[in-house]
């Protein structure tokens, strides 16, 4: 929960996730076992107990996020919602949101029901395991842990590969978490066959296997990979040598932990979409303590669901398992069909506003790196181009090599190691390819926000040369780095360079997106408004002054860099968004371009990738 509200210095409470998956492999194998050795194992049993723990309390919190999602997001936000409702009902949206995002970027943080890809990946594996225990429980508990080692042992293997091959992948897909689950169910064998042992000093190193990677791991480190055993590892020496005489057994049984264990999964279940509509809704980063009475909000909704909604459908006498079996099938067919309805309808709403439709097409490979305005750049690519375009971008981080940047939210050194090994890929990489850099300017040369907005974006933030720490002028800094990454990519002569000038910052946050939203929202429930997106475009707009005067350094340091370097193309988007007076954040024919103060949305992304694959083919 504290890695989630961003708290510090919980920079890897994400391993959280593995502690959960090994003690839910532990406690069904436990049960599993127990029945398959009395002769009261029954597959239909087992999914009545795991619908009745995990789908009434889910669909419940489903039920409450989709007014609210409705209300609050934007059109490409609200189909990418339907879309993941869809997912969450038939237990694959650990699939849906690896086709979507990776896990720890802003966008992820705005997915109201991200959280749900480890209950699909937990869904998923027990659709399997009682089968298999099933058909080895004639084989004996030896042959059994066995068999599970070797599995355990492929499947780490395999994350250990994707954390370097395919990261986002192997975050979210069952065969790189198989081995977690794994490792749960062996030490239900052997606890299963020895017992639990008293150990205050293996109980202890449990703890701190756990809390360790807490707060050393961060977004950098490679997971799950080989750094997950530590937090598995020390999970499974608790079950094994915890009991109630150590020390760790007395303090894990005062009563508030219990509480929270007791209403854990709603709690699980709340926090995410609090913390998402708090931020989508808010212009500002959430902060400190607001963040803390988001997750006592959670807290509340986690004790009214396990009090009204879990424990009533656990019991057998309230519902019957045929009723219970009724009720999830209507429940998962119901969500998924509103939710691909309203995918549908918004998609076909798109349709209709993109008068002029983007008629360039082509079939390059492209890979796209830079902070989070390159990574705006990405579905417009992707939604115009055949071939392969491959994410190299992180918030906040210059794109140069051995160039740092770090604020409050970004912990120094982090963008530095994160770009440098993009680049060092870069130079390996052994395919054609057409690699676009892109990053914003002023936020990081001058340290300053437009208009004075959005401040939270520079507060703490420097810039640094980590190959030269004596170099401190952030201009002087951006043309080192610029130049050296330049450089070493050139000598890859499969590889096209453009450097892609940052769009023009709009200063509107909730302005532009606020009118739009109003007029959404008028527009879906009462049909008043003949054209309520004219009514908005107006607004959607700055002084080509204003821009000017923030952007021209920037703008001149680039191209005095670039005009050095003639094998690298230059595209500059200011004539596609401005004209002599007006830089426009509403184009005719192409919908709202923006965002948020200086993202681009869905359509502003369509409609820079339309213009720059025009001038590379020009170049061409």
């Amino acid at each position: 929960m504290f890695f989630h509200a961003g708290v510090q210095p919980f920079s890897g409470g994400y391993v959280g996730v593995d502690v959960f998956f090994v003690i839910s492999g532990y406690l069904i194998t436990s049960i599993l076992a127990a029945e398959n050795a009395s002769g009261r194992f029954s597959l239909l049993a087992f999914y009545e107990r795991r619908a009745r723990r995990i789908l009434p309390a889910l669909f419940f919190v489903m039920l409450c996020c989709t007014p609210i999602a409705w209300l609050l997001l934007l059109p490409s936000q609200l189909e990418e919602f339907a879309q993941s409702v869809v997912a969450v009902s038939f237990f694959v949206s650990n699939v849906f949101f690896w086709q979507q995002s990776g896990y720890f970027g802003s966008e992820a943080e705005e997915q109201p029901l991200l959280h749900t890809w480890s209950l699909a990946v937990e869904e998923q594996y027990y659709l399997l395991f009682p089968v298999l225990l099933l058909f080895l429980w004639r084989q004996g508990d030896k042959r059994i842990i066995y068999t599970l080692v070797v599995l355990s042992a492929i499947s780490l293997a395999a994350s250990e590969w994707g954390a370097r091959a395919a990261p986002t992948a192997n975050f979210y897909l069952t065969h790189s978490r198989v081995w977690e689950l794994l490792a749960g169910s062996i030490t239900a064998f052997l606890v299963r066959s020895q017992g639990v042992r008293s150990s205050d000093a293996l109980s202890l190193l449990g703890v701190c296997a756990i809390l360790i990677p807490v707060f050393l791991y961060d977004d950098l480190t490679p997971f799950p990979s080989v750094y997950a055993l530590i937090p598995v590892v020390g999970t499974c020496l608790i079950i094994l040598y915890c009991d109630g005489n150590t020390m760790v057994g007395r303090i894990i049984k005062l009563p508030p932990l219990v509480g929270v264990g007791l209403i854990s999964y709603s709690f699980y279940l709340w926090h995410q979409p609090v913390f998402a509509f708090a931020r989508l809704a808010s212009d500002e980063p959430l902060r400190g303590g607001f963040m803390l009475s988001l997750i006592t909000l959670a807290l509340v909704g986690a004790y009214l669901s396990w009090r009204f909604i879990e424990q009533p459908f656990r019991e057998k006498r309230f519902l019957s398992r045929n009723a219970i079996f009724g009720l999830s099938v209507a429940a998962a067919v119901a969500f998924g069909a509103v939710g691909l309805t309203v995918a549908a309808n918004i998609r076909a709403a798109k349709g209709q506003e993109i008068v002029v439709p983007v008629a360039i097409s082509t079939d390059a490979d492209f890979v796209v790196v830079g902070d989070s305005h390159a990574e705006h750049l990405i579905d417009g690519l992707r939604s115009i181009s055949s071939g392969t375009v491959l994410d190299m971008t992180s918030a906040g981080c210059i794109p140069f090599r051995d160039v740092d940047r770090y604020d409050t939210r970004f912990v120094k050194g982090a963008c530095a190691a994160k770009m440098n090994r993009f680049i060092d890929r870069l130079g390996r990489f052994d395919k054609p390819a057409t690699v676009v850099l892109s990053t914003m300017g002023p936020v990081y040369l001058d340290g300053t926000a437009f208009k004075g907005m959005d401040k939270a974006r520079v507060k703490g933030q420097d810039v640094a040369l980590i190959s030269d720490t004596s170099v401190e002028d952030h201009y002087e800094i951006f043309e080192i780095g610029l130049r050296q990454t330049l450089r070493e990519l050139l000598q890859n002569k499969k590889l096209k360079l453009v450097f892609a000038i940052d769009v023009p910052e709009l200063g509107i946050s909730f302005g532009c997106r606020e009118s739009h939203k109003s007029a959404e929202v008028q527009g879906k429930a009462l049909s008043m408004l003949s054209d309520p997106l004219k009514t908005a475009a107006s607004e959607c707009r700055v002084s080509r002054l204003d821009y000017d005067e923030r952007a021209s350094r920037y703008k001149t340091l680039v191209r005095s860099i670039v005009r050095d370097f003639p094998e690298v193309m230059l595209f500059d988007p200011t004539p596609h968004f401005c004209d002599l007076n007006t830089c426009y954040g509403y184009i005719d024919g192409f919908g709202f371009l923006y965002r948020d103060y200086d993202h681009l949305s869905a359509n502003g992304s369509n409609y820079f990738a339309s213009a720059l694959v025009s001038a590379i083919r020009v170049a061409d």
